[in-house]
Parts: structure tokens; C-alpha cells; sequence
């Protein structure tokens, strides 16, 4: 088979073009881009957090003074009741019997009383005149004497019985909210100092303390803070602190540290406080804090200073080190060692290591590594780029 002219001039172009191909540099890919923002300073207070367990500010039992048969219940089980509501009545009649009873003694002794003054009035006009002998004037001063003390326990007497009678009615002692109640009517409530029948129980909800166990090491800084005048002792002064439940988002009670103990326990390291917060009824619902909620407070743990802060996740760990990328003015990338301090609002406290100046990339770590150059865009940009995609 011969070949054409032109059949030889297409292959020998087709290997030139083959070999310019082979002879071309690769593509190089762009720099990928980055975003990137400058530390912020700010004015920060460090915060200490600690959990805890909510408790009602007082909480009584119910006992009666008296024993008696309950006659009626006066409230519903787990109801708010107020200090000096009737809660319990236990059939007053015996005890009704009694106070009459000592109301006519009473009464009696008055007239007594009356009697003997009487006679002594007369006995005192004739003693003189020698009707009424000596001995006979001592004896009715005796009887006035003797009928006063009668009158007085008559007296006593009355009113030992009428405390009887209002025993019978066991009323709220406290404001708050009443448990269930543990006694039903007709049934014998025991009275009196010793085995008495508990009837219920009534714990307040307003407000309401949450207790904490502070750690050694905090209570060390917080003492160091108050000798520089840094920060006032809880042991003098109210601190003001935020508490959060196990389902909210922030911190969104605020109170105070209104008691710190005096002794550190050995056993634990920590030393117990108390904080105290408003627990008011809304229009609509329940009271949201309850006691035995568990709480997470948190206090301040420093003093107001100026600092500089940037996103969170602009953070990395390298081994035991804390480190961020930055950008430097070659668009290169420079990993920069920084000591941090707490986070707060998102937020990342920087010690050290880091300036105003400096560029965080603050997205798009995980695609570039130390040495690299990257193409930098501020996080304005970057919004503004996504919006219009």
C-alpha cells in the first residue's frame, strides 16, 4: 500500500502537536481562598462556672399541738397557700368543753373574790373599835390573798384552754407551696411535742436559693482579687452572679451570693456558698425555678480589663500548645502560638500572641497549611459573596 502525500503530511503534524503537548507546563491551581478578620478589643470580665442544686429558702413540717379527730382539709394538694391560711381544722368541741368550763371557774373565783374583799372592807372599819379581833382581821386578809391566786390560776387556766382551742385550727406559718396532705379527715392526728403526726409540709418559692460548692483553687484566686482590690470578699458583700437551667440557653437569672461557709470542707477541697434569686409567678404558668432543679452559676472571676478576643473556631491545638493561622502581608500563611483565656459570648480571650493588625483565618483552615499562600477575604466579603450566590 502506498502512502499519499497527504496522508504523511497528516501524521507528521499530529506527532508535532503530540510533542508540543508533552513539552507544555502542568496548570498550576489558584491559591484557595480563605476568610479571614482582625482580633477585637473589648472590654472583658472572666467568668467562674459551678453547678448546683436549687433549695427552697425555708421549708416547714406540720404538726399539730393538740390530738383530736381531723375534721377538714382547707386546701388543694400542692396548692400556693399564704402565711396565716387555715389548712387543717381537728374537731374543736373537747376542747371548746374545756375553755367553758374554765370560763365558769373563772367567773367563780371573780366572785370570790368579790366576797372576801367584802369581808376584809368590814373586818378593817372594826378592828379598831375592838368588834373584829386581830386574829379574825388576819384571817380575811388571808382569804383576800388566797381568792386572788385562785383567780389567777382560774385565769391561767382560761387561757391555756382557749390556746387549745386555736390550736385545733393548723394554719400556714410560712408563704410558699403546700405538698400533699398526710392526714385524712376522720382520722386521729397525735399532738404535742413528742410522736406527733406530721399533716403536710410547706416549702416557700420566693424567692428560691441555689447552693454551690466553690473549689480550693477559686477561692485562693477570689482572695488574691480582693487584696489587690480587684474584687469585693462574698464573705462581706453580695456578688452579684447568673444561673442557667439544665434547658436554657445563656444565663438568663440574675442574683447574688448572699453567704459563702466559713470552713473549706477537707474532705471535698471545696467550700459551700449560697445564691439567692427572684422566683416571681408570671401572668401565664408556673414559677420556673423549683427546688431540686439542678443549676449551673457562674460568678465573676476577675475584674473588668480590655482585651483582645476573636472567633472560637479560629483555635487549634498543636500538641500541647494552643495555635491560630494567620496571614501574613505576602498573603503566606504562618502558624502563631497564643496563650488564650476563657471563652465568653463565643468569643476566644487571646493573652498573647496575637495584635490588632494581625489577619485570623477564621475559615477555611482545614485547606491550607503552614507555607502556603492563600487568597485572604475579609468576612464582609465573604458575606456579601454568598449573598449574591
Amino acid at each position: 500500500m502506498k502512502t499519499t502525500p497527504s496522508l504523511l503530511l497528516a501524521i507528521i503534524i499530529s506527532f508535532g502537536l503530540a510533542a508540543c503537548h508533552q513539552d507544555a507546563p502542568p496548570m498550576q491551581m489558584p491559591p484557595p481562598a480563605v476568610t479571614v478578620t482582625h482580633p477585637t478589643k473589648q472590654k472583658i470580665v472572666e467568668w467562674d462556672e459551678f453547678t448546683g442544686r436549687l433549695d427552697a429558702a425555708e421549708s416547714v413540717n406540720l404538726y399539730s399541738q393538740v390530738t383530736g379527730y381531723l375534721q377538714s382539709v382547707h386546701f388543694k394538694d400542692g396548692a400556693e397557700v399564704k402565711k396565716g391560711d387555715p389548712l387543717f381544722t381537728i374537731d374543736p368541741r373537747p376542747f371548746q368543753a374545756v375553755l367553758d368550763q374554765a370560763s365558769a371557774s373563772l367567773e367563780r373565783s371573780k366572785v370570790m373574790l368579790d366576797q372576801a374583799k367584802s369581808e376584809f372592807d368590814r373586818a378593817k372599819d372594826l378592828v379598831n373599835t375592838k368588834v373584829v379581833s386581830t386574829e379574825d382581821y388576819d384571817k380575811r386578809n388571808l382569804a383576800v390573798l388566797e381568792a386572788q391566786a385562785a383567780m389567777r390560776a382560774a385565769q391561767a387556766t382560761v387561757e391555756s384552754a382557749q390556746l387549745n382551742v386555736e390550736y385545733t385550727e393548723v394554719k400556714a406559718p410560712i408563704n410558699g407551696r403546700i405538698g400533699r396532705r398526710l392526714m385524712d379527715v376522720g382520722g386521729l392526728v397525735i399532738g404535742g411535742p413528742m410522736g406527733a403526726t406530721m399533716l403536710g409540709s410547706i416549702v416557700s418559692v420566693d424567692p428560691i436559693y441555689c447552693y454551690i460548692d466553690a473549689d480550693e483553687l477559686s477561692v485562693l484566686k477570689y482572695q488574691r482579687l480582693n487584696r489587690e482590690g480587684k474584687r469585693e470578699s462574698a464573705q462581706e458583700n453580695q456578688i452579684p452572679c447568673e444561673m442557667a437551667l439544665a434547658d436554657d440557653t445563656g444565663y438568663p437569672h440574675t442574683g447574688v451570693i448572699d453567704f459563702v461557709d466559713n470552713r473549706l470542707n477537707p474532705a471535698t477541697g471545696t467550700i459551700s456558698a449560697r445564691a439567692v434569686f427572684a422566683n416571681a409567678k408570671p401572668e401565664r404558668g408556673q414559677r420556673v425555678l423549683q427546688p431540686g432543679f439542678f443549676a449551673r452559676v457562674r460568678v465573676p472571676g476577675s475584674s473588668d480589663y480590655e482585651g483582645l478576643v476573636i472567633d472560637d473556631k479560629a483555635v487549634g491545638a498543636d500538641q500541647a500548645q494552643k495555635v491560630v493561622l494567620v496571614v501574613n502581608e505576602k498573603n503566606i500563611v504562618e502558624p502563631r502560638p497564643v496563650v488564650v483565656g476563657p471563652v465568653i459570648n463565643g468569643k476566644r480571650v487571646i493573652r498573647s500572641g496575637l495584635t490588632e493588625k494581625d489577619s485570623v483565618i477564621v475559615n477555611g483552615q482545614a485547606k491550607v497549611r503552614p507555607g502556603m499562600p492563600v487568597s485572604p477575604v475579609t468576612e464582609e466579603e465573604a458575606g456579601k459573596t454568598k449573598m449574591k450566590n
